[in-house]
């Protein structure tokens, strides 16, 4: 009898050993790791430069609160906010909190500026997490449903409509802010496009909001570029992040710049581990690999290879709707709900995951070499194929597209 609380459907496997992108089971069995950890594990598995960094802080300190000055945090914010031109980063512990810190953020703003009840635009199909707040925020009954009352002052529209967001900002006096995922992972590795995100700008711009966007999941080299929002040439207000940001160890922050800055004063906000030494000396290691190994240009490389061939290969299949995402943010959208893929894809020694029932999504890890990628698409093609043979009467012909 397991004493572990049963929120989680996991998968009869058990990890117990890494090294780049491979991974072995308690047996011995070796599996290519296209999930990377949902996007946590940047650097693959026993990274040399980051498991040395552990190793020599975890032999200093652990641990001595926030109430005391902070090196570590001074080198990590410095490192985030000269790759992400925003100017000032919030420490905590994971993804929800750091979208915490952003609405608090906005609140703060709203208040701030005499707005008693503010409120901030989200979108359909979101998640943010899984606090009450982050849920709320979340764009997906199955998440909120049982944690009633949800938290108020939320205004929902579609991913991706300018029209609705400009709708709001007529007849909505309370709005303070707009936050999005510019890749929605969870909601199917659904694309905001460019001018999409350059219109939200300059709509918040006009309207005095904050623009916040949550690249917990998308963001840190994932696309090519650090973060999705400087494919577009634009600067978010506000910037949630964590999950890849310290290959592995538990670290968020939120980063803040323009209208945000300076929102919070002392005593506005808080956590007892969040920056502590050593997931900073994680986060640092993190993004100097990245820079000194040439990541971002890998990522791009190597994921456009990975889409590109799984498009190719996977062209005409009749129940393919569409294979879309940038970098190594991948989903493969398909006609029906594909999740036994999930366990078909361990018995194939390959990791992947099926989000919104119907995308197989990849996520690997950003030192993935093209070798690599190309087993990765031939690992899983097949089990696609097989999948959609069994439910051939119930799929309809669609042709597969690379969407970007």
């Amino acid at each position: 009898m397991s004493h572990v609380m049963d929120t989680y459907a996991r998968q009869p496997v058990a990890f117990v050993r890494g090294e780049g992108v491979w991974l072995w089971d308690e047996d011995g069995n070796k599996y290519l790791d296209a999930l990377a950890g949902i996007a946590v594990n940047t650097l693959g598995h026993a990274h040399p430069k980051l498991t040395r960094a552990l190793a020599e802080q975890a032999a200093r300190v652990l641990h001595t609160s926030n109430l005391f000055r902070a090196p570590w945090q001074e080198a990590a914010a410095e490192r985030l906010a000269s790759i992400s031109g925003l100017d000032e980063a919030f420490f905590c512990n994971s993804g929800c909190e750091a979208n915490e810190a952003a609405i608090k953020v906005a609140r703060k703003y709203g208040h701030d500026r005499g707005i008693n009840e503010p409120a901030i635009v989200v979108m359909e199909n979101a998640f943010h997490g899984r606090t009450l707040a982050t849920l709320s925020a979340t764009g997906s009954r199955k998440v909120q449903a049982g944690f009633e009352p949800l938290v108020t002052g939320f205004v929902r529209v579609p991913h991706g409509d300018l029209e609705a967001v400009e709708k709001i900002a007529a007849n909505n006096r309370n709005v303070v802010a707009v936050l999005v995922e510019p890749i929605q992972g969870e909601g199917g590795i659904q694309v905001a496009g460019m001018d999409y995100l350059r219109g939200l700008r300059a709509l918040c711009d006009r309207n005095e909001w904050l623009l916040m966007l949550d690249e917990v999941q998308c963001g840190l080299g994932r696309t090519g570029k650090w973060f999705v929002y400087q494919h577009a040439g634009i600067l978010p207000d506000v910037l949630p992040l964590a999950k890849g940001l310290g290959s592995g160890l538990p670290v968020g922050a939120c980063l803040v710049a323009g209208r945000a800055k300076g929102v919070f004063k002392r005593g506005n906000h808080g956590s007892t581990f969040g920056g502590n030494p050593l997931v900073c000396a994680a986060v640092i290691a993190t993004l100097d690999a990245i820079r000194d190994e040439g990541l971002l240009d890998n990522a791009l490389r190597v994921g456009d290879a990975i889409r590109g061939a799984l498009a190719t290969q996977l062209a005409g299949l009749p129940g393919v709707v569409e294979v879309r995402g940038m970098g190594m943010m991948i989903g493969v959208e398909l006609s029906q709900p594909c999740g036994e893929i999930v366990k078909a894809s361990l018995d194939a020694g390959l990791v992947v995951n099926v989000t919104a029932e119907t995308v197989i999504r990849l996520l690997p890890p950003l030192v993935m070499s093209e070798a690599e990628g190309q087993l990765v698409v031939e690992r899983l093609v097949p089990l696609v194929r097989a999948r959609l043979a069994q439910a051939a009467p119930q799929a309809s012909p669609q042709p597969a597209a690379a969407g970007r």
